[in-house]
Parts: structure tokens; C-alpha cells; sequence
């Protein structure tokens, strides 16, 4: 039987699997950030959505300023080690332009809630919140009574949070077939665990190959065909966070963004020029010139062979 061909255009993926009201997972963590799917997303025009990312950074503050989120989910907000993020601190802070509703958790905590997802289970236990504030802030994160004994043999109370089961997860990778089986290399983070965990799937790739160097390492295929609804081909899709192998880290934008999100009409500005003002992440690319990146481009650091053995 033949494998089903699931390639769309950034475009149509967005059309078709984001709509208005939806819960949004966007993962990647340090790189492989779908950041080209999340300019789509604001060039058309979604409204009202949730986005739950552990780790939100500059695309989820280019979305809030895009206006396409009023809720928010994570366990981290910040400009990864490079600063702040001006238009999620506006909103929370002081609700300008509207306020942002914001459910935080642990890292951990929301891997656990992946996990659940992912595993279609009510909850999830975990004892790191012991000594934490952030249950006396996040109504989602309860104490049940263990139906075992606990260290000492007395009955436990243990913290547990709920599943998160998004409407659509978007995940960048390296590359994949054009059935949907994802491969990643590098920081693999909960790509897998929250499309698990989601009703659909996308995924973006830096290029999408041949089945046959899929089936020639199969251990780095992380997302399975049958988990994948859509593939999307976006070669530099994850700038300004890198992709391992690809391209490197833009530090010099990461630093930059402070200042610009900073100004709302330095930040207005920008989403004039590099996001509406380009009809996809092809133009965006484009428009930053080889030379930009020339600057990015990384060495080789190949990984050796191994023999998988094969019947005689």
C-alpha cells in the first residue's frame, strides 16, 4: 500500500488545522522553533487563541502583538537569556492594549501534562511543587491522596496537573518523509509528547527527503507518520532560534528584540515589514539576503554510521 502524501503549503496547513478560538501547542525548545508557522498564523489573522509553549519567547510575543492570543500557557517567559519580551510584559502588567490571561506552570509540570495528554490519562502526579508558589497561583495544579503508601508509609497527598490535549500542535524538525515521518536530531525536547497529545498535527521541516534515508536511520525518527496530519517544507523556518545541522543561532536579533518590542511603534513597525509585509516565510528569507545568511551557516559535524544487521 502506498504511503499517503500529507505536503502542504505553510499556507494551507495554517488554513486548514489553525482556526480561530483554538488551543495552539507550539514546540521547540532552544532550537527547531516554528517560527515560520507562527508568522503565518498572524498573517491570517487568527483570533482568541490559547497558545501553550513551555518555553514562550519572541514568537509568542510577535503572536500576542499580531493580536492572535488571549491565553497563554508556559512554564517559562523570556527572551532566552538575551532580554525581555515587551509586548507579553505590556499585557500582563498592565493590560495594554487588553490583558492576557496567563496559566503558569514548572518545566516539569508541563511535560507532565503532555505526558497525560499524550497518554489520554485524567492526570499526572509529580512532588516537585512541594515548597513552590506556583500552586497557590494555578487552580490546575491540585493535591489527590496517593492510593499507595508514601516513603515514610503513611498516606501521601501528592500534587498532580491536568492533561493538555491541543487542538493542533505545530513542531519544527530537520527533516521528514512526505508521509509525516519526523526526524530530530539534537535537543529533542517535547516535540513528540505534544503532538501526541494534540488533535492534529503539523509539521515543518527544513527539507523533506526520500523515504529511503528515513528507513536508513530509523532511531532518529522521533514523530511517526500515523501521529502527523500535515508536512510543511520551510527551509529556514525556525530563524531566529536555530536548527542543528542547518543553520545557527541569529544571537545579534535575539538581542535586538528587546529594544524593538520594547516600542510599540518600533514593534508595530517590524510586523509591518517582516511580517505583513511578506507573503511568506520564502520573502522573509529572501529578504534578509545570502550574505545574512552566509553568517549562519554551520560547519560539518557528521555522525558516524551503524550497522542495523540485516538478514543473510
Amino acid at each position: 500500500m502506498c504511503a499517503v502524501d500529507k505536503t502542504m503549503t505553510m499556507k494551507d496547513a495554517i488554513a486548514s488545522y489553525v482556526h480561530d478560538g483554538d488551543t495552539v501547542s507550539l514546540e521547540g525548545f532552544t532550537h527547531l522553533i516554528p517560527t515560520a508557522a507562527g508568522h503565518e498564523i498572524i498573517r491570517q489573522g487568527r483570533r482568541n487563541l490559547t497558545v501553550v509553549r513551555m518555553t514562550a519567547d519572541i514568537v509568542v510575543d510577535q503572536l500576542l502583538a499580531g493580536g492572535c492570543v488571549t491565553k497563554l500557557v508556559s512554564s517559562f517567559v523570556g527572551n532566552s537569556s538575551a532580554g525581555s519580551l515587551g509586548e507579553l510584559r505590556r499585557r500582563i502588567e498592565a493590560a495594554d492594549p487588553e490583558p492576557l490571561e496567563f496559566e503558569e506552570y514548572s518545566h516539569y509540570g508541563m511535560i507532565c501534562r503532555y505526558i497525560a495528554g499524550a497518554q489520554r490519562l485524567p492526570f499526572h502526579p509529580l512532588r516537585s511543587y512541594a515548597g513552590s508558589d506556583l500552586p497557590s497561583v494555578n487552580p490546575g495544579i491540585r493535591k489527590v491522596t496517593s492510593p499507595y503508601p508514601g516513603p515514610d508509609g503513611a498516606p501521601e497527598e501528592i500534587y498532580v496537573v491536568p492533561p493538555v490535549n491541543p487542538d493542533v500542535t505545530i513542531v519544527h524538525a530537520q527533516r521528514a518523509d512526505r508521509s509525516g515521518n519526523t526526524q530530530v536530531w539534537g535537543l529533542t525536547g517535547v516535540q513528540a509528547e505534544a503532538v501526541y497529545a494534540a488533535k492534529k498535527a503539523v509539521v515543518v521541516v527544513e527539507e523533506i527527503v526520500e523515504d529511503e534515508v528515513v528507513r536508513s536511520d530509523p532511531n532518529r525518527t522521533v514523530i511517526p507518520s500515523h501521529a502527523v496530519h500535515a508536512v510543511v517544507a520551510c527551509p529556514r523556518g525556525a530563524h531566529p532560534s536555530f536548527a542543528q545541522g542547518y543553520y545557527d543561532r541569529d544571537n545579534a536579533f535575539y538581542r535586538s528584540w528587546s529594544h524593538i518590542s520594547k516600542d510599540p511603534a518600533r514593534l508595530r513597525d517590524w510586523m509591518a515589514e517582516w511580517v505583513y509585509g511578506t507573503r511568506d516565510h520564502a520573502e522573509y528569507v529572501a529578504k534578509q539576503g545570502e550574505g545574512f545568511w552566509a553568517g549562519l551557516a554551520v560547519g560539518e559535524a557528521m555522525s558516524l554510521p551503524v550497522n542495523y544487521g540485516r538478514r543473510l
